[in-house]
């Protein structure tokens, strides 16, 4: 037998059978994804685009622009000219019409926002929905047609230990690839600040201008969009997070729909996480869930059965231990949707039927913008229902009109956004218009009282 002949065919089979397998297949199993990630690559990353948005900023009118006293000396300058701001990022491309998903960070308030696609095509794109809190910000791509883009990974079934690839543009240096695991899930913002996030964590490397890129499976499906890494030197020290993806499909899903703002379900209940200690005194011997410690009157888990002193163990299955994730479930699962929700107390468990809908906004909230001519210029406020406590954070209980923006003049007293004004000068108030008629009645000298939080204040001033 001629053996040289044989090992020549060998040879040749080893060396050629890989490059083959790799022009038309993406790997589907661990043996093979250690050959190569190209094919997978090939595949993914047209769908992942460059951003570059330009955002005019405005820089504060001078305080003393609006005093009568020094209005002379500010004629010519009292507003200072605005500045372009700009900022890059990266995309991902989620059907072939041109929906894009970034980070808020990235686009949000942008006047300019253009986009590169990875064969150098230009677009530019319009904000459908943009969503500071989430992080999220869904695009449009003016006259796109036939474009590559990833589908939805189920974030449910995505596990700790999972190969993935984060796919963006790093510093601006171009589209670059880096892989790693899936380090860990269900991650509190807590970390980040943002004691509401809750993300899928990553080792992949993730650099500024990854931000709004993909981070997607060995089968080229999004798991999730980068958008925050911890770090001390800012660069990637193998601690980066993603939004999943499960909240992204919401978000495109309501921009699809029209929505110009996320809609979110409101539960219209405090919850803390169940300690030990806690369970000891209802008299509970499991110590996982989020125990309900006040409910609005007007909360649908209310009118669902629960009430305070319940404790919430799942929805719709998975589990809940945190505020944050009884958030995130209410979020993915979408305003008009019931969920099943199960409950615990000293009686047992049981599952409710509860209707996912945002806080009412009854009666319809009112804002009001100050004009020049006002007392306080520029000030912005807005009565006060279940929709603006939810959306504000501010407690059940508070009356009187919100701050939204203090303006110069207010805002030099010591007024700030959150605060509720109660009083002026010593009377109290039921409208913007009779606010201001107050303060002008005194003069240029009055006092407000304010609720900041759970302290009242009083702002003494004089004009």
């Amino acid at each position: 037998m001629n053996y040289r002949f044989l090992f020549l065919v060998l040879a040749l089979l080893c060396m050629g059978a890989p490059v083959a397998w790799a022009q038309s297949k993406i790997p589907q199993s661990k043996s093979e994804i250690t050959l190569s990630f190209a094919p997978l690559v090939k595949v993914a990353a047209p769908a992942v685009v460059n951003i570059y948005a330009s955002t005019i900023v405005k820089n504060q009118s001078n305080p003393f622009y609006f005093n009568p006293a020094f209005q002379k000396f500010f004629q010519d300058f009292g507003t200072m000219q605005p500045k372009v701001q700009n900022s890059l990022g990266s995309g991902v491309i989620l059907s072939e019409d041109g929906i894009v998903v970034s980070n808020f960070h990235v686009v949000g308030g942008a006047t300019d926002i253009r986009v590169v696609s990875n064969d150098g095509r230009e677009f530019f794109a319009r904000t459908l929905i943009a969503d500071r809190e989430s992080d999220l910000a869904v695009l449009k791509l003016d006259g796109a047609r036939n474009m590559p883009f990833l589908k939805f990974r189920d974030e449910e079934t995505v596990e700790v230990g999972e190969l993935v690839l984060a796919i963006g543009n790093p510093f601006g240096i171009g589209q670059t690839v880096s892989s790693g695991i899936v380090s860990g899930l269900a991650r509190s913002g807590a970390a980040l600040s943002d004691g509401r996030g809750y993300f899928i964590q990553t080792d992949a490397p993730i650099n500024p201008g990854n931000s709004g890129g993909a981070l997607i499976d060995v089968a080229g499906r999004l798991v999730g969009v980068n958008t925050a890494i911890l770090t001390r030197s800012g660069g990637s020290n193998g601690i980066g997070f993603a939004i999943p993806a499960s909240l992204v499909k919401q978000f495109v899903i309501q921009a699809k729909a029209g929505f110009a703002e996320f809609q979110r379900p409101w539960s219209g209940f405090i919850g803390q996480t169940l300690t030990g200690d806690i369970a000891d005194s209802l008299d509970l011997q499991i110590r996982k869930g989020l125990v309900i410690t006040a409910i609005h009157p007007r909360s649908s888990f209310l009118a669902a059965g629960f009430k305070a002193g319940d404790v919430i163990t799942a929805i719709d299955g998975n589990s809940i231990t945190t505020p944050t994730e009884l958030f995130y479930r209410m979020s993915v699962s979408g305003l008009g949707t019931e969920v099943v929700i199960s409950r615990l107390t000293r009686d047992g468990e049981s599952d409710l039927v509860v209707r996912l809908v945002r806080a009412p906004d009854d009666p319809p909230q009112t804002r009001v913008a100050f004009d020049s001519q006002s007392y306080f210029p520029e000030l912005i406020i807005s009565s006060i229902n279940p929709a603006v406590q939810a959306d504000l954070g501010l407690a059940w209980d508070v009356e009187g009109f919100v701050v939204l923006d203090p303006g110069p003049v207010a805002g030099l007293i010591g007024l700030r956004a959150g605060d509720i004004l109660q009083v002026a000068n010593n009377e109290a108030f039921g409208s913007a218009a009779e606010f201001d008629k107050i303060l002008k009645k005194n003069g240029r000298a009055g006092t407000l009282i304010v609720q900041r939080g759970t302290q009242r204040i009083k702002l003494r001033f004089r004009r």
